[in-house]
Formats: structure tokens, sequence, C-alpha cells
């Protein structure tokens, strides 16, 4: 007795493997959207910052956290906390891993950058990058608080203000370093330092491989880094 054997024909088969590829080819390209997407985000928070920044200081010829009139300029309660005036801003981008309070001029930043109206929200809280990282903002050098520690010079030995935003991925990183600046790790006005935890102290000499990583960004699909620009 003779049976026929059923299964698959080399069509069925070809047109299966083509539905399977398109899918791939769909979750592939879908998962670089987000990914380009979460780097227009960082490129737009650095963008807007700076442009806050400069534009406080030219209004109220002062440094945001750092302003010695914001008191006596922003009285309706909860009356504004003045800085020190003297050109630093004390502290650092992520307040030493802990809450933000009136006492850090790195967290005043936002307080005064939100009264005058160029940053939206209210308070001194650091806000959040698209990949939950904290955006802030510290001076890069030994006045810009005791964490950075006596001869600190902020990552890639920055001195002066910088804003950093932390928790990137290693693409993210290395794509906003390029299309802001010249994508190398430590030159130009970008600069980025390893990660070995989230949100992390801005290390001492960064410069060197053993604190802040090797000499350039490094693309393993795990590394995370924090990106500091000179504003």
């Amino acid at each position: 007795m003779k049976t026929n054997q059923k299964g698959f024909t080399l069509v069925e088969i070809a047109i299966v493997l083509v539905i399977i590829g398109l899918l791939l080819g769909g979750i592939l390209k879908g998962q670089e959207m987000i990914t380009q997407a979460k780097i227009k985000n960082i490129i737009s928070d650095f963008s807007g910052i700076s442009a806050a920044f400069h534009g406080y200081q030219d209004r109220y010829r002062a440094i945001p956290g750092d302003d010695l009139g914001a008191a006596a300029r922003w009285t309706t309660a909860p009356a504004a906390t003045s800085g020190n005036g003297n050109g630093v801003v004390a502290g650092t981008y992520n307040n030493a891993g802990a809450t933000c309070t009136t006492a850090s001029e790195s967290c005043l930043w936002w307080d005064h950058l939100r009264r005058s109206g160029f940053v939206a929200g209210s308070g001194v809280l650091q806000p959040l990058n698209a990949l939950s990282g904290i955006i802030g903002a510290q001076t890069g050098d030994a006045a810009g608080g005791a964490a950075l520690g006596a001869d600190a010079s902020g990552t890639g030995g920055f001195f002066g203000l910088m804003m950093c935003s932390a928790n990137l991925p290693d693409k993210v990183a290395i794509a906003t370093d390029t299309q802001m600046d010249d994508g190398g790790r430590l030159t130009g006005s970008v600069r980025g330092q390893l990660q070995t935890a989230n949100n992390p102290n801005i290390v001492v000499n960064a410069q060197a491989a053993a604190a802040g990583g090797a000499g350039s960004y490094v693309e393993s699909g795990t590394n995370a880094y924090t990106i500091c620009r000179l504003l």
C-alpha cells in the first residue's frame, strides 16, 4: 500500500524565511530608531541647558547656582537661596550621590534656572536624561567641591564650568561626542568617563586609564559613560 508523505514545499519554506527576515529586520530597525532617538535627546539636553546657562548669564550677569543676588530677586515663598558669587559652582553635578538641597550650589543651579524661566519645573532636584542618568553642572577643579579632591581636574582635564550627563550606553556616548565634538574621550570640549557605578562622581585625573577608562571609547555593548561638556 502506497502512502503519501506530507511536508512543506521549498516555496513554502522560502516564504516563511522571508517573513522571518522581514520581522527581524523590522525589530532591528526599530531598536536602531530608539537608539537614535535617545542620542538626539541627549544632544538636545546639552544644547538646551547650555543655551539656558548663557541666557541666564546674559540677563543677570551671574552664574546660576552661584548667583549672589538670587535671594533678593526672588522673594516669593519659598524664597530663593543665593550662591556666594565667587564665580564657581560649588559641589558636584550629582551632589556626591546625595539628595539635592539648597546647601549645594550645583543644586541651586537648577533652582535659579527654573525661577528665571530658562528651564521648566521648580525646585533644586536635577533632571534625568533619556537613560535615567543625572544631568548636572559643576566646576571642574578643586574649588568645585571636596569630592573632587585636592588635585582634581574633572573629566579629561577640564577646568571651569561643565555640564555632565550620566549612564549613557557606549553607543550613545560615542555618537553624542562625535556629533557634538571630535569623538575623542579625552580631547575637545566634550569628554567621557567610563562608569563603574550609576551616576558616578567625576574622578580625579580622568586622563589616566585606570581612573577614566581606556584612552578612547570602547564599544562593548556593556560599557556606560558619563559625558561632560565644557560650558
